[in-house]
């Protein structure tokens, strides 16, 4: 069942369509670990939901991430930036919000792409109202 409040502005969280994981895990996977996920939406079979605190874990590996898209998105983008200067690599999908500190802090570090057209997220038939961007941050040995 898809929540609804995963496409309103009640909710900053917007589940992955498995498709574009998909195209995304050939390309840079596999990924390891889902560090931002719920038992709904989970990409990876090792995840860290609400209780985990993907924030208070320690990534490794390759990582999948896909944040809440509110205030604590900068919170994200700096522990995957991070993670990757200790080895990890993180595949980021984040709107492409390039007039915030958090973009310009974090996501022009990384390798960016700029994702044509609008995602439909969770399953929906409607598109998101926001354009998508992926940030890949290479993990540095």
């Amino acid at each position: 069942m898809i929540n609804a409040g995963m496409m309103s502005s009640a909710s900053d969280n917007w589940a992955t369509p498995q498709d574009f994981f998909d195209q995304w895990n050939a390309k840079l996977g596999p990924f390891e670990t889902d560090v931002c996920a719920s038992a709904d939406n989970a990409k990876c079979d090792k995840y860290y939901d609400l209780a985990a605190d993907g924030l208070a874990q320690v990534w490794t590996g390759k990582c999948w991430m896909n944040p809440p898209y509110g205030r604590t998105i900068g919170q994200w983008m700096k522990k995957a930036y991070e993670s990757s200067l200790a080895g990890a690599s993180v595949v980021c999908l984040v709107p492409a919000r390039t007039d915030t500190k958090w973009w310009h802090d974090f996501a022009m570090r990384g390798t960016y792409f700029l994702i044509k057209g609008r995602l439909k997220f969770g399953g929906h038939t409607n598109s998101a109202p926001f354009p998508s961007a992926v940030v890949f941050f290479e993990g540095v040995k």
